[in-house]
């Protein structure tokens, strides 16, 4: 009966425990995923450069990418809910294997749409499974979990531009091929977070859930807040679409840099972006997703608003300020949505890490449009006002615990 009893407290402390070597490898598996998809805005002056594209052809392209990750991700993660499936990161992996061999070859528009959608189907079954993994390694600390996370992305999507000014930039398109080491390397680490995560599966079964928090919201309520949160989604990600997809252009087209030098100063506002995300998950924890939601809207707005009337150095100080402030609320938005949804972990995930995706998909398509109808700096005088639809966020409830 005793030994009975102590197996009881250690299953319970195992269960509880955080596991640090988990959430750094899956951040470490993270920061690859997004490194590989955070190739293809990188490489856009290249492809509009020698393809004679657009700037509509670029949003469309953005546009296949994140439709792509964005549709299926939701149904990713109800799916994995029912039936969850350890080695599905591998699958993911390797369609993004496919869409990088592609795309060091495509040599028309079609050709580099249907080679950035084989990288968007990777990332749509990648995320999903991750954000489940990162929150039963959590032992609790789901903000803290998610930033560790999160931030692997950030810093992935972050080297992307600066690689490919060091790699492919001084070579030729076909030089992408060197990023199949990054694939090589995740596909290592996600097949010992899968064994891990299958073996979890196991020793969870027929226990009960020990970091459920049962909150006194009624469904309406809860769908009300989803709503909420996903408008301040879409404030968030149409607005950063603008900055990822056409930033390089924008300090090329008002300064007079070349490919190089902009992608350096890219690199800048994505690192910029990753320290954000570190912070955002802890102070949640610490003082609630809903003041650090409401911090990053009021915060980022008046900077938001001063970028396109500054000289570069200060571009680059705004940058700055505005990728820590932005980037600190997504973690606190997808643990919240978690918590008010507890018992649908994966299909939460999907749907916000989907609905993201979507609107950066939307988002990079119209201003696309935007800027061959106007010009790229008269874009970025409409986006600085995006920032201003997060006020919604006044309407988010209090999760009051049972």
């Amino acid at each position: 009966m005793e030994t009975s009893i102590n197996t009881t407290i250690k299953s319970k402390d195992l269960l509880q425990k955080t596991m640090y070597s988990i959430l750094f490898s899956i951040s470490f598996a993270h920061l690859l995923n997004d490194l590989i998809q955070a190739i293809i805005p990188s490489v856009y002056p290249i492809l509009k450069e020698s393809y004679q594209l657009s700037f509509s052809q670029i949003g469309l392209i953005t546009f296949a990418f994140q439709l792509s990750a964005s549709l299926l991700q939701p149904f990713v993660g109800y799916y994995t809910d029912k039936f969850p499936q350890p080695f599905s990161q591998i699958y993911g992996m390797l369609f993004s294997l496919a869409g990088i061999v592609s795309l060091s070859f495509a040599n028309n528009f079609y050709w580099i749409v249907l080679s950035v959608v084989f990288i968007g189907i990777g990332s749509a079954i990648f995320h999903p499974e991750s954000a489940r993994i990162s929150n039963m390694a959590s032992g609790g600390k789901r903000g803290l979990a998610q930033s560790i996370f999160q931030v692997g992305g950030n810093f992935g999507t972050a080297l992307a531009p600066l690689l490919v000014a060091l790699i492919v930039v001084p070579n030729s398109q076909r030089y992408i091929l060197w990023f199949i080491v990054a694939v090589v390397i995740a596909l290592g680490f996600i097949s010992k977070i899968a064994y891990w995560y299958r073996d979890h599966l196991v020793f969870r079964k027929n226990k009960p859930l020990v970091f459920i928090d049962y909150h006194n919201l009624s469904k309406s309520k809860v769908k009300w807040a989803i709503l909420v949160l996903l408008l301040i989604i879409f404030s968030k990600f149409f607005y950063t679409a603008g900055l990822s997809t056409y930033y390089t252009f924008y300090i090329m087209d008002k300064f007079h840099l070349s490919i190089k030098e902009a992608q350096f100063h890219m690199f800048i506002y994505l690192i910029a972006y990753a320290l954000g995300t570190i912070l955002g998950g802890p102070l949640g924890d610490k003082i609630g997703r809903k003041h650090v939601i409401w911090l990053s809207v009021f915060g980022a707005t008046p900077f938001a608003l001063l970028l396109p009337y500054v000289n570069l150095f200060w571009t680059d100080v705004l940058m700055i300020t505005i990728g820590i402030i932005m980037s600190s609320a997504f973690p606190a938005i997808l643990v919240y949505a978690q918590e008010l949804v507890p018992k649908k972990l994966g299909m939460i995930s999907g749907l916000f890490y989907g609905f993201a995706f979507g609107m950066g998909a939307l988002g990079s398509a119209l201003l696309g449009i935007l800027a061959d109808n106007t010009s790229i700096q008269y874009v970025y005088h409409v986006c600085s006002y995006l920032p201003l639809i997060g006020i919604i966020c006044f309407f988010l409830p209090n999760l009051k615990k049972k």
